[in-house]
């Protein structure tokens, strides 16, 4: 096969999707982990968004095998919170040939510098409603207590889609029907609208 020129081509990735704003956790825990594992990755926290780049991120959303949502207790995370299910929904709704592995981390308490108190009340109700839901969450959806917990979680199911990966390129004759799709713009997307 050619080089990966498509999202969907480049699997297995990791992507470290949810809390961004200020956090430093994809730059000073995941990224150097994934680095030393030659870990491919998607980081959407850049210096200099622009427009263009919700494209990426939403096809990387559409295909990473491997997602992680950190919503972190640094931030009020209401915003967080809410593209969190809509966005898990949206992955596991994508057509696709590959396995979805999505590793949620929702931080119960808020940092203390967070003083408005009825944003604080209203982000601590909607963070332990959707803990509370994750709870009867699918068998591929990992919900985890801790940075640490997620970066191990995800490095151990990137080890597991890349062998589920590899054997599906090789024996999944709807594979390559998949790329060719993929590869035709303009034709069917592979992210579906609600």
């Amino acid at each position: 096969m050619d080089s990966p020129s498509t999202p969907f081509e480049q699997q297995p990735c990791v992507g470290l999707f949810g809390t961004c704003g200020q956090t430093t956790f994809r730059r000073d825990l995941f990224i150097p982990a994934y680095e030393s594992r030659s870990l491919p990755y998607f980081n959407p926290q850049v210096d200099n968004w622009q427009p263009e780049l919700a494209h990426i991120e939403a096809d990387h959303l559409a295909f990473d095998v491997v997602q992680c949502w950190p919503v972190l207790g640094s931030p009020y995370g209401t915003g967080s919170l809410a593209e969190l299910g809509f966005s898990i929904a949206t992955t596991l709704r994508t057509p696709s040939p590959l396995p979805k592995f999505v590793v949620v981390l929702v931080e119960l308490e808020l940092d203390a510098a967070l003083d408005n108190p009825i944003a604080r009340k209203e982000s601590l109700r909607a963070r332990q409603l959707t803990v509370a839901h994750l709870a009867n969450s699918p068998p591929h959806l990992y919900v985890v207590s801790s940075l640490p917990g997620m970066l191990q979680t995800s490095v151990a199911l990137f080890a597991a889609a890349q062998d589920i990966v590899s054997v599906i390129r090789r024996f999944n004759p709807a594979y390559a029907r998949y790329v060719e799709q993929q590869r035709r713009p303009g034709e069917a997307s592979a992210v579906q609208t609600v």
